[in-house]
């Protein structure tokens, strides 16, 4: 019995022991794989990578913020994104208009190398313009596609498992072609397809990926003025253009869904808003906040084709107004999701301010400093065209409050994203990172020159090279004279100084030939320049 006794013993205390053993090695085990997941944490290029939010208004003034030196127009919710980021003073669009500034935005190649160098609405395939004849038959809806071997920064990201989303208005392809959002990188798309539709914020549809959702609207049609027996001071007159559906709430509402969806994984969203484009139209309660600011004014009646409005100048404040409280909605709505610290922020616009459809460029001075009268802002190659705020928010990555006058470009955009989100750059973007920038280390590349191409509006080119722009106007009347400024002595371009820096004209005449190759698109062809079908076959 004794013997059993103590062999009985022995067993529970070896088990007792081998116990004890394996939850120490479980605990270290545990403590072992906390260290490491800690130490993965914290370590570099292991950290999720960013949310990232592209948001790019239309026709919005280099001076139109509050933070590049606005007055008039309240933005304090852009102000902030900027107080909490860094703000560019250097900063530039793909061109002056719509189309191909996206193109270069969304593919890192400027207009010497973009497939999208002009607005094209395509119209050998009918009536484009008719809006009418649009609803009806979708294949007239749209600009030129881009074609399918063309890889946006959408389709980048997908390669490091981002849901990629855009809001708003695209340009860059009519549906049924390769050129839709939906086959350009982006899983989800709602709002304009077609830049002519945009011409109105009640529009008969918008898309919802590649299908039509029908709106609550009757449009009118495009260039309607006022009735004949219509009284331009009666606010009553104006009510044809005011109708249910307002196309920039709807696709905000988009914008914030997209968020709510997505506020779990790592997602892209490319938020291209039509506002503050015309034509001017605006909600009410804001329209009424800048009437009892600005007071009485003239109304606009439509002379240049859009839409008539009884306080135009309220309108237009209206509209960007209306687009900065929707930033700081969103901004509030990723607090709320706890993703803000990890999201990343940018804001620009496509081009400079317009200078028709009542929106007064001059007395806002919405392009700052510089000039944007017709002919200096919108549609040309001075500095009022193409200078556009730039700023950039990442919580605990870019300091606070940063003012940068780095010399960048929007075709940077899509390197320094690759950059920070580890996606190959492009061998044949145009681009340089911008990451050592934003992040306030050293061995930030710099641009030896800008270049932008224009085949419209006369014919344009221009160079920025270090203080100095070149410009070239007029080339489809068969210019090549090359007017120069320096920028550092005279921002508003108004000294042609080409005759007294003839080392300078040659070298920007230099960079004229170097940074192009002949469109592919023969509508975008500069015959002076020897361009032709047969350049490109």
């Amino acid at each position: 019995m004794r013997e059993s006794y103590q062999i009985i013993n022995r067993n529970w205390f070896f088990t007792f022991i081998y116990l004890v053993e394996i939850r120490m090695i479980r605990s270290v085990l545990y403590c072992c794989l906390v260290i490491h997941l800690v130490a993965c944490k914290n370590a570099p290029g292991t950290e999720k990578l960013p949310n990232i939010i592209l948001i790019l208004a239309d026709d919005l003034g280099y001076g139109e913020l509050g933070s590049y030196g606005q007055k008039k127009i309240e933005t304090p919710h852009l102000d902030a994104l900027a107080a909490r980021g860094m703000r560019f003073t250097n900063h530039y669009a793909g061109s002056p208009v719509c189309a191909p500034s996206r193109c270069v935005l969304l593919t890192g190649k400027h207009t010497g190398h973009a497939h999208i160098r002009g607005n094209d609405e395509w119209a050998v395939r009918g009536d484009v313009w008719n809006y009418r004849a649009m609803l009806g038959d979708s294949s007239l809806e749209g600009q030129r596609p881009l074609p399918d071997e063309e890889i946006t920064l959408a389709e980048l990201l997908k390669s490091k498992s981002y849901i990629n989303g855009a809001v708003g208005k695209w340009g860059l392809g009519a549906p049924g072609t390769e050129g839709v959002p939906n086959r350009q990188g982006f899983d989800f798309f709602y709002g304009y397809n077609c830049q002519r539709q945009a011409h109105t914020y009640f529009p008969l549809h918008l898309y919802r990926n590649d299908k039509r959702e029908y709106l609550q609207n009757d449009t009118v049609a495009p260039h309607t003025k006022l009735a004949d027996d219509a009284d331009p001071a009666e606010p009553g007159s104006y009510a044809p253009f005011n109708l249910k559906d307002y196309a920039p709430e709807l696709m905000f509402n988009e914008v914030i869904d997209f968020v709510n969806k997505n506020a779990d994984t790592t997602f892209f969203l490319y938020w291209a808003t039509p506002i503050p484009h015309v034509p001017l139209q605006a909600p009410k309660r804001w329209i009424e906040y800048y009437q009892n600011l600005f007071g009485p004014e003239d109304p606009y009646l439509g002379e240049d084709g859009y839409f008539p409005h009884q306080s135009p100048r309220a309108a237009y404040a209206a509209m960007i107004s209306y687009l900065d409280e929707n930033i700081g909605k969103l901004v509030s709505t990723l607090e709320q999701k706890n993703i803000l610290e990890n999201t990343l922020i940018l804001f620009s616009s496509d081009n400079g301010p317009s200078f028709n459809g009542g929106t007064d460029s001059p007395w806002f001075q919405s392009a700052g400093p510089f000039r944007s009268e017709r002919g200096r802002g919108k549609g040309s190659v001075y500095e009022g065209g193409i200078r556009v705020p730039l700023i950039i928010s990442w919580p605990e990555k870019i300091p606070a409050g940063t003012v940068s006058n780095h010399v960048s470009a929007s075709w940077d955009i899509l390197p320094t994203l690759c950059e920070i989100t580890g996606c190959q750059i492009l061998a044949n973007s145009d681009g340089i990172s911008m990451l050592p920038t934003l992040i306030s280390e050293n061995g930030q590349q710099k641009h030896h020159y800008l270049y932008w191409e224009f085949p419209s509006y006369g014919g344009q080119r221009a160079v920025r090279l270090g203080k100095w722009k070149g410009v070239n106007r007029n080339l489809f009347d068969g210019s090549l004279d090359v007017e120069v400024y320096n920028l550092e002595t005279d921002s508003v371009e108004s000294v042609n100084v080409a005759l007294q820096n003839t080392e300078i004209v040659d070298s920007i005449n230099r960079i004229f030939t170097q940074a192009r190759k002949p469109a592919v698109i023969e509508r975008f062809h500069f015959a002076i320049l020897g361009d032709s079908a047969v350049a490109n076959q």
